[in-house]
């Protein structure tokens, strides 16, 4: 390419970086706004006003569009919430284990109700169920480093004694995680910071009078 003098050249991994991010924003809105079965890959494109070579240059179906804008949706929560853009997120450990995980929990349920997230992973989860290489990678990108964080703080606490040093930390995580998870995904119930405080309790305390 031959530039004018005195003229920069264009910056290519600006233009690209912008092109990314509008697409990731026009995919996320078409998803809210109509669902998942009616976003394609074309109206991904109008919207975000690149062309369709470009969309599957970068990717290979819309689903995994979704997911990288999901991601991105994700850890841009974090930033806006004070961390550095590449500091890895942890569940705080302030020495209570309960006040910790319902902490989280409760967090979870602000984010499970805000219809920037919700309508998107609803959508990859449901898609995930009928595709499995969406299946495999919604779980690998997004769940498996979900349930490693309370998987970690679970160890914290186990190792300052606060629970069984037998306990099984994958199992244990799934008593407060899938109930709400399942309650979320199939609409069985409201989900709200008293439903989740009620989880930890159970899981922490069981069911047996105390």
């Amino acid at each position: 390419m031959v530039t004018q003098p005195g003229k920069p050249a264009p910056d290519t991994a600006r233009r690209s970086e912008r092109s990314r991010r509008a697409i990731y924003e026009a995919a996320l809105a078409l998803v809210v706004e109509a669902g998942y079965p009616k976003t394609t890959i074309e109206g991904i494109a109008a919207r975000a006003g690149v062309g369709k070579q470009t969309i599957y240059r970068w990717w290979g179906s819309k689903a995994d569009v979704l997911l990288e804008a999901f991601l991105d949706l994700g850890g841009q929560a974090v930033r806006d919430a004070g961390a550095a853009e590449h500091e890895p997120y942890a569940i705080p450990d302030t020495g209570d284990l309960a006040a910790d995980l319902k902490a989280v929990l409760r967090a979870t349920v602000d984010q499970l109700s805000d219809p920037r997230f919700e309508a998107p992973s609803r959508a990859l989860a449901a898609e995930g169920v009928v595709d499995e290489q969406v299946g495999r990678e919604f779980t690998a990108k997004l769940l498996e480093p979900s349930l490693q964080l309370y998987a970690d703080r679970l160890r914290a606490a186990q190792e300052a004694g606060q629970v069984r040093a037998d306990l099984d930390l994958r199992i244990a995580l799934e008593f407060f995680v899938s109930p709400l998870a399942q309650r979320w995904l199939q609409h069985t119930g409201p989900i709200s910071y008293e439903y989740t405080d009620t989880l930890v309790d159970y899981a922490l305390h069981g069911l047996a009078p105390r």
